[in-house]
């Protein structure tokens, strides 16, 4: 099996550099025809240029594909749907969303100031919200989409210093969740990657022997497949060094109490039962949960739901 993209159109944030470079490099040689997104600000989000994304679209064109570059900022929605209107303009549609724009303000959270903090969270979460928005009635019209979330370990798992970054990363699963509730009988797959790569985001974060090991591009396969045509749905894909892994949230079946028992002590007594990871599972909506809950009160108080 191949994995192309041809006749589809891609559009992918933060595309300048890195990772998302990567992705649209790659997404073109496979035949699509993509938008090259970046504000060509530094990592800390200051200032912008447009040289970094033409720089892209001029290899890509120099490989034999297609490509536009916008530089577009994502927490702006209004340049958000003009990049959007100009694909579909240009091209007739638009079939895949990288959301992949991101920026760096690290500082623990004693240290870290409101506005970093807000605005780490703005272009990574609301960044999302605003490109996944600009695309979501176009690809519910023509009954296809593939839209993949940037996620993060430091979101995941937590990262000292990166509580901004953590919050918004995380913030990105739950807006995949509840997107693939909507879109699924829209032919719309969300999905989320979760990189480990050596990029202008990280190059200063690890050793360069380990940098060396964790190139952009082992992290690229990753994202064709979650937009592949047969890719996965509310999948939480990792990749990095050549390793790739879903990180998967799970609950236990849990214990029910009688409501004479539904206290703290009651809790603690019975902490081992309620944590017992031999009745785990995944939930696939909230509803899920809330039945689980009802199932065992039921059972507990003998009556029939």
């Amino acid at each position: 099996m191949t994995i192309r993209f041809d006749g589809r159109v891609a559009i992918v944030t933060g595309a300048g550099n890195g990772l998302g470079r990567c992705h649209a490099i790659e997404l073109a040689a496979r035949g699509a025809k993509v938008v090259v997104n970046d504000l060509g600000g530094s990592r800390d989000g200051s200032g912008a240029s447009s040289d970094a994304a033409k720089a892209v679209v001029a290899e890509i064109e120099k490989a034999g594909g297609e490509a536009i570059a916008n530089g577009a900022d994502v927490t702006n929605f209004a340049q958000v749907q003009a990049m959007v209107d100009e694909a579909k303009a240009k091209w007739g549609s638009v079939d895949i969303l990288v959301n992949n724009a991101g920026v760096l303000r690290d500082r623990s959270f004693n240290n870290v100031d409101l506005p970093d903090f807000s605005f780490v969270v703005d272009v990574h979460l609301m960044g999302a919200v605003n490109c996944t928005k600009a695309v979501w009635p176009l690809m519910r019209e023509q009954n296809y989409g593939r839209i993949v979330m940037t996620t993060s370990s430091s979101g995941l798992y937590g990262n000292f210093g990166q509580t901004n970054y953590g919050a918004a990363k995380m913030g990105v699963i739950g807006l995949m969740n509840t997107l693939v509730l909507e879109g699924g009988k829209y032919g719309i797959r969300v999905n989320a990657l979760s990189p480990c790569a050596a990029t202008r985001m990280t190059e200063d974060l690890m050793p360069e022997n380990l940098l060396e090991l964790l190139k952009p591009e082992s992290v690229t396969p990753a994202l064709l497949y979650l937009v592949s045509e047969n890719g996965p749905n509310r999948t939480i894909l990792t990749a990095g060094a050549g390793t790739y892994a879903r990180s998967i949230v799970y609950e236990t079946g849990g214990m029910w109490l009688s409501e004479e028992d539904q206290t703290p002590e009651k809790i603690a007594e019975n902490w081992e039962a309620i944590s017992d990871p031999s009745t785990q599972k995944e939930y696939t909506s909230g509803n899920d949960q809330t039945q689980n809950m009802l199932t065992k009160a039921a059972e507990g108080l003998g009556i029939k739901l």
